[in-house]
């Protein structure tokens, strides 16, 4: 039996790249979800009048890898302290959310939350949203597997190479090895 996780860490392009490479994940699909339009677009997304983040959405297998690893992968990939910004991507498209599935999910994600905060894992406080899933809506094609298709672009060997990298390095049992350098 598989189950779904979402997130939005920044640009669907990097955390796509990131948890596709992780054993037990067997789809990641980039989308929009969180807000309230019906089947927007890339446009209208981006010019932040939609109300939905950048998303990857996660079909996993739990007898593989947890909820709580991919947590764990969600909170060292990318900054979960600036708000509704990831590096020089900017606006509530970006934000740092995370969207539960189940009331199982949404415990795992305030208590991971709670348990980064208390230990002072990030030198600022934790801006991340943690908010109910309602509807998904898959991007564009040509935002699907962009880094795979896309390697030799600036945008994928200076900002998801270094995110890939420390996946490998925090995470590397975790990854399938026909991703592992």
């Amino acid at each position: 039996m598989t189950e779904k996780a979402t997130f939005g860490g920044g640009c669907f392009w990097c955390t796509e790249a990131i948890f596709k490479r992780l054993k037990g994940v067997l789809f990641v699909d980039s989308g929009y979800t969180g807000g309230d339009v019906e089947n927007p677009t890339d446009d209208q997304v981006y010019a932040g009048k939609t109300g939905h983040a950048e998303s990857i959405q996660i079909e996993f297998e739990p007898s593989v890898i947890t909820y709580k690893t991919l947590l764990d992968v969600f909170w060292k990939t990318h900054d979960p302290t600036t708000l509704n910004r990831q590096g020089a991507d900017v606006g509530t498209e970006y934000r740092s959310v995370i969207f539960y599935h189940t009331p199982q999910q949404k415990l795992e994600a305030e208590e991971s939350k709670k348990e980064l905060e208390e230990k002072g894992e990030f030198k600022n406080k934790i801006v991340t949203q943690i908010l109910p899933f309602e509807k998904f809506y898959k991007a564009e094609e040509y935002h699907q597997n962009y880094y795979e298709r896309n390697t030799a672009a600036p945008y994928c060997y200076i900002v998801i190479d270094p995110k890939i990298q420390k996946l490998l390095e925090k995470f590397s049992d975790k990854v399938k090895d026909e991703y592992k350098k």
